[in-house]
């Protein structure tokens, strides 16, 4: 008996905790999507509630109803929906805590909006000036109502006072910020032939809540709810200059000039036992009350329009999304504010703003010239703060995004600049790294030729200066003079000894030439001259030095000048092919030529016959013979034989 009573227990416990419990299966009832924190002062999302909201993919509406505590809001909203206290959103001590926060009927109602299927949620909001709460939590549920509904109506008792006022200065500061924003787009040009669209259609109003007044009172004293309305927007005189006053007052400005996003309708009691209104039928409530009741549906019905964010309405999900977006911002700051909200709104702008001028500055070829940079870095900065100034939401608070945007595009810029001073200096250096290479390899040229290494200097630089550019050329330039500068010296400095050497071995070879080759004496006797030219000088003058300064060496120079570098040939590329085929002619002349031409050997030739055991020589002699009675010369070989 025992294990069954237990067993019991825990099976009514558990009945008890499910039916407690909202299910997102079971849609209707009410579900809480926003609730408090530990602390009371800041917000949350219930994930019960958003799970409703997530199934709805068809675009989604909001009625919110805001008031002081007890005021008859959660009431309200079943007599919109038509639902009993039972079923409906729990009304006065049925509700107990489960009341904190912000609560959403699971169900929505569909409805027609100029052709669009519509799903309209009820939004059911904590009460504010309840004990126990902070006014900045209040100000969170209020901001956060404002920012979701499509109309949010001001549920207030008998009267409007000085705090209800008060209270929508946040929603005043929403229409100052967002109210009236149109879709706009932005083509901006280039130049002459390339041009960049940068679409913005996604981007319009986002349009405040209509602002219902919602009067709860039996007598009006004669005036209409709109001029007891309009006689609590009146300014109020404030002779002495209190800050409060002026406050109050400036919302009561703007409240005014939002005449055209709000309305005002009044509801009498339903009937004078309020304790006991969720257990009589409409046929028990006052008759006049159900009438009211009525046209106020209707009314909520003609001015309600789907959300729409950015240029787009929202379905489930996105509602949800933008939610959680909202809330973040909301909680961001010690007090809300539509700052915050502004920043929210902004964030995608900022961003697209921003990778305008990205991709306009990721179009520029780099390395470039600091100032080239610069005029670029403002023309894209400009055309990227126009396209902000164009787009983004909030006359006030923007100036914190805009000044967010500049801070970004510096960044970006900054490393533009690390960018460009990087491929500066990369190809400065490959530049540098090649003409050093080049003034090596003037330095070992196998002719030595002070035309050739100053056509090379020129031309180093020359690419050099029209090249290499950016920030790195000045640093990079200096160490291009020097290292020039030195290599120069270098040349000079050993060009007349190795010119001396060369003209040295240059004559003791045309002495061979002249003698055994050419065999012309001409050439021969001239590079004997030239040969003890340079050996008896630089003895009789002590050094060879002295010879640099003779005239004849600077006609021997200029002479070598032009026949090793000129712009026919150039004999330190072709010394060498040159010198081979030479050569090879020389060979060709000697083994061929004169046989070509009939010359013979005066020596005898060497032949071997098989089977001789001697060799024989051949020679032929000229002989006088008569044929036909004519003489005649003849060449007939003798053979002659070697005696061992």
């Amino acid at each position: 008996m025992g294990n069954r009573s237990w067993a019991l227990i825990l099976w009514v416990s558990l009945s008890l905790f499910a039916s407690g419990s909202p299910s997102p299966d079971n849609l209707q009832q009410a579900f809480p999507i926003v609730e408090p924190d530990p602390g009371h002062t800041k917000l949350r999302l219930a994930r019960e509630g958003l799970d409703v909201i997530e199934k709805i993919t068809t675009p989604i509406a909001v009625v919110a109803v805001i008031g002081p505590y007890r005021s008859g809001k959660s009431f309200l909203l079943n007599q919109l929906l038509s639902l009993s206290c039972s079923k409906g959103f729990g009304v006065g001590h049925m509700r107990d805590t489960k009341t904190k926060g912000i609560w959403i009927w699971g169900t929505p109602v569909d409805v027609n909006i100029n052709g669009v299927r519509t799903s309209v949620f009820y939004l059911d909001t904590e009460g504010f000036e309840s004990v126990g709460k902070s006014n900045v939590y209040d100000d969170r549920i209020f901001a956060l109502a404002t920012v979701l509904s499509s109309v949010l109506i001001y549920n207030l008792p008998e009267t409007i006072r000085e705090a209800d006022i008060s209270r929508l200065s946040f929603a005043v500061e929403l229409a100052e910020e967002f109210y009236g924003r149109l879709l706009a787009s932005l083509i901006i040009k280039l130049n002459n032939y390339k041009y960049y669209a940068f679409d913005i259609g996604q981007d319009i109003a986002f349009e405040p809540a209509k602002l219902l007044w919602l009067i709860q009172r039996d007598f009006l004293q004669g005036k209409s709810v709109q001029e007891m309305v309009n006689e609590a927007l009146q300014l109020v005189p404030n002779t002495n200059g209190d800050k409060n006053i002026d406050q109050v007052n400036q919302i009561r400005e703007s409240l005014a000039m939002m005449g055209e996003n709000s309305t005002a309708f009044s509801l009498p009691q339903p009937h004078l036992q309020r304790t006991k209104l969720c257990d009589m039928r409409d046929d028990e409530l006052d008759p006049t009350y159900v009438l009211k009741r009525d046209q106020l549906k209707q009314l909520v019905a003609s001015i309600i329009l789907p959300k729409i964010v950015q240029g787009k309405t929202l379905n489930g999900k996105e509602f949800v999304s933008f939610l959680e977006q909202i809330l973040d911002a909301l909680n961001k700051g010690e007090i809300p504010s539509t700052g915050s909200l502004v920043e929210v709104f902004n964030k995608g702008i900022l961003e697209r703003c921003l990778k305008l001028y990205n991709d306009m500055i990721s179009r520029v070829s780099l390395p470039l010239y600091e100032n080239s940079l610069q005029q670029y870095h403002e023309r894209s900065r400009e055309l990227a703060m126009k396209a902000f100034d164009e787009q983004h939401f909030g006359r006030h608070h923007a100036k914190k995004s805009a000044v967010q945007l500049e801070e970004e595009i510096d960044k970006i810029y900054k490393n533009v600049i690390l960018a460009n001073e990087y491929q500066s200096s990369k190809l400065c250096e490959s530049l540098y790294t090649r003409c050093e290479d080049k003034m090596d390899q003037l330095q070992l040229l196998r002719l030595p030729s002070m035309a050739k290494f100053n056509a090379g200097f020129l031309q180093c630089n020359q690419s050099f200066e029209q090249e290499c550019v950016g920030p790195s050329k000045i640093n990079y330039k200096q160490r291009m003079l020097k290292m020039m500068g030195k290599s120069k010296s270098l040349f000079i400095k050993e060009y007349n000894q190795r010119l001396f050497n060369w003209l040295v071995v240059f004559s003791l070879a045309m002495v061979v030439i002249g003698r055994f080759i050419i065999k012309f004496i001409l050439i021969e006797i001239g590079a004997w001259i030239m040969f003890i030219f340079l050996e008896t000088y630089t003895r009789m003058f002590w050094s060879s030095e002295a010879l640099y300064y003779n005239p004849i060496w600077h006609i021997i120079v200029a002479a070598w000048e032009n026949l090793v570098y000129n712009p026919v040939i150039d004999l330190d590329r072709w010394a060498i092919p040159i010198m081979i085929m030479g050569a090879l002619v020389l060979l060709y002349y000697r083994c061929y030529g004169k046989r070509k031409h009939g010359s013979r050997s005066l020596l005898p030739l060497f032949n071997n016959k098989t089977g001789s055991t001697r060799p024989r020589f051949n020679k032929y002699r000229l002989c006088r013979k008569y044929h036909y009675g004519k003489m005649v010369y003849l060449q007939e070989p003798i053979s002659m034989s070697i005696a061992r």
